[in-house]
């Protein structure tokens, strides 16, 4: 099983100065291979007058600030722009980062009992908070749209939740960029077999081995349903960082490496080590490498 390491960093409270500053030392260490923000417009804690900088906008400048990472958002919310406009900017991004961008994408925040932080986002900014059945409905509609925009010129799209008349896009990628899809519902991996080159679902501490190990297990089934070979999706999972105990976070990346994961995100938060991409790789990732 290949193996892939990469870092992410959240773009709340900080400023771009300091982000770039991770983002290209991070460029520097071959062992580190992809670097992630997120898509949120409100903080996920603390208050929210927080500063916190809009993704994508921040992506396309760190894309301009690398030359060697693949780099994307873990993952955007499918809810939050049409999907036109989203394979546009994606396109954008890619020719900025001269093909380097993966399309990391979910349902994004759906209606659900006792949830205040995706009301609260969604209704700060006019967007609307759909039922889960829908969000996945949506999201495998925009997998299809923004395929197509990537590979076809003039064509029409009529879609139960989104209609296009005659898209087009230019310039196209080069080469359609690897999608990445998030969420672990039996719904969403029905999406993830049909489109996902990548899947990702967040690990330990939020999601357990077994639960993980079953989820990759319904995944199997849903693409041997479509005949779609399993082992052509590759298998992600984030985890925070113990930088106490580097040692415990090997540990649980061998646990995954077991149950079939190979993709690593590992989330950099502050207070970090100086130099935490370098850190990162001399604490965590180069052992794991060189233990294999």
């Amino acid at each position: 099983m290949k193996l892939s390491f990469g870092i992410k960093t959240v773009p709340v409270d900080t400023t771009f100065d300091e982000l770039a500053e991770i983002w290209q030392e991070a460029d520097g260490i071959p062992a580190i291979e992809h670097a992630w923000l997120w898509d949120h417009f409100l903080p996920l804690r603390g208050p929210v007058e927080t500063p916190i900088h809009e993704g994508w906008t921040m992506l396309s400048a760190l894309a301009a600030r690398t030359r060697r990472l693949r780099l994307g958002l873990m993952v955007t919310g499918n809810m939050s722009r049409p999907p036109a406009v989203l394979a546009k900017m994606a396109a954008t991004v890619d020719d900025i980062s001269h093909g380097r961008l993966v399309l990391g994408l979910g349902a994004g925040a759906t209606r659900q009992p006792g949830d205040t932080l995706g009301p609260r986002e969604f209704g700060a900014y006019g967007l609307p908070l759909v039922s889960p059945g829908e969000g996945v409905a949506r999201l495998a509609e925009s997998c299809e749209i923004i395929r197509r925009l990537w590979r076809e010129d003039h064509f029409d799209f009529d879609g139960r939740h989104y209609q296009l008349r005659d898209a087009v896009l230019r310039p196209k990628p080069a080469t359609a960029p690897p999608l990445l899809l998030g969420g672990w519902g039996d719904r969403i991996l029905g999406v993830v077999a049909e489109y996902a080159d990548v899947w990702n679902v967040p690990g330990p501490p939020h999601n357990t081995l077994d639960f993980l190990a079953d989820r990759s297990k319904a995944l199997d089934e849903r693409c041997a349903a479509i005949g779609r070979d399993p082992g052509t999706i590759v298998r992600s999972t984030q985890l925070f960082v113990d930088y106490p105990d580097p040692a415990a976070t090997r540990r649980t990346i061998g646990d995954l490496m077991s149950i079939g994961f190979g993709h690593f995100v590992l989330n950099i938060v502050r207070p970090a080590p100086d130099h935490v991409a370098r850190w990162v790789a001399e604490e965590i990732i180069e052992p794991v490498q060189t233990a294999q």
